[in-house]
């Protein structure tokens, strides 16, 4: 726990966090949600949370949010206090929910000017700072129309065209792009990217590995209220992984003996119901030297490790609901 908290300050200490927490819980009854957690968001980085449901993932964002309150510890946003700065922490921050709660029965343009009047805006300002987002999420061609017929797709971009019409220094994504196609998560990363590269800080949950590889500078992963691991991704998956793992469908005969065959390069042999996976720094020679030993698999693929290697490892295979 102590070497995941240390690898998780600020990259530059000559600029205070957007996000600084130390030992903050979260309490509903006697049930401990988040337990007691310290991490920082520099300016200008895209942040991330991993975890499991039940995690504390959900928890921990609306308390970011400040929108419910911390049990017990500190927690600070633009160097403010959420319990007494609320008001003031929300009006330089965006969030995009989980579930879009867009109002159905108006235009896609009136979406947005309505909400920006939420933060007293000019109506003309509200106007010309939604053609400016539509043009940015690629709907500009859909001002007119109404919300209910877009796509899944269309309606996230929406989501997050929304949550920037204050222009937000902070943007908080909670999973972003759930149930979307592969097409629409790419878009969608090209215009969080994008937001990157102009100063906003990100942070975001997800359940999607390869996002959170693609977008995040660094990350934490939870378990039970607590992280239990953080750094970079690729960080993560040399601390916690092989260079490569090697995929093995094997014969029920030929399963035991998989480690004691491969020697060395086995640094860890994982036997799951449909197939063998195997830690190794070199997943060719490691199946060169299982073929040498006479056993020949049914199926066999060598990948790269990734996070969500390091998740499962980190966090089990067992589903939780």
């Amino acid at each position: 726990m102590a070497s995941a908290i240390a690898s998780l300050a600020v990259p530059d200490p000559s600029h205070p966090p957007v996000i600084a927490a130390r030992s903050i819980t979260k309490r509903f009854g006697d049930f401990e949600a988040v337990r007691g957690i310290d991490f920082d968001v520099a300016r200008g980085e895209c942040f991330g949370f991993l975890g499991p449901n039940g995690a504390g993932k959900s928890s921990l964002m609306r308390m970011v949010s400040s929108v419910s309150p911390v049990t017990s510890g500190e927690l600070h946003i633009f160097g403010m206090d959420p319990a007494t700065n609320g008001p003031a922490i929300r009006a330089r921050m965006g969030v995009v929910p989980q579930t879009d709660n867009l109002d159905q029965e108006l235009t896609v343009e009136e979406n947005l000017v309505i909400y920006g009047r939420y933060f007293d805006l000019a109506r003309s300002q509200c106007r010309d700072r939604a053609r400016e987002l539509l043009d940015f999420v690629k709907l500009a061609d859909r001002a007119g129309s109404r919300v209910e017929p877009l796509s899944g797709g269309m309606k996230r971009r929406l989501t997050i065209a929304r949550s920037l019409m204050n222009r937000p220094e902070l943007l908080l994504l909670d999973e972003p792009t759930t149930g979307l196609d592969p097409q629409a998560r790419h878009v969608l990363w090209e215009r969080l990217y994008q937001l990157k590269e102009q100063g906003v800080t990100l942070v975001l949950t997800t359940h999607y590995m390869d996002e959170a590889e693609q977008l995040c500078d660094r990350l934490v992963v939870m378990d039970h209220g607590l992280i239990v691991a953080g750094g970079t991704p690729r960080g993560l998956i040399d601390e916690h992984a092989t260079r490569e793992v090697l995929e093995l469908r094997l014969a029920a005969s030929d399963r035991s003996g998989v480690a004691q065959h491969i020697g060395d390069l086995a640094v860890r042999v994982e036997d799951l119901p449909d197939r063998v996976l195997v830690y190794t720094p070199d997943g060719d020679e490691a199946l060169a030297r299982l073929r040498a030993a006479g056993v020949h698999p049914l199926g066999s693929l060598v990948r790269r490790s990734s996070l969500e290697d390091v998740f499962l490892r980190l966090t089990g295979r067992t589903l939780t609901d």
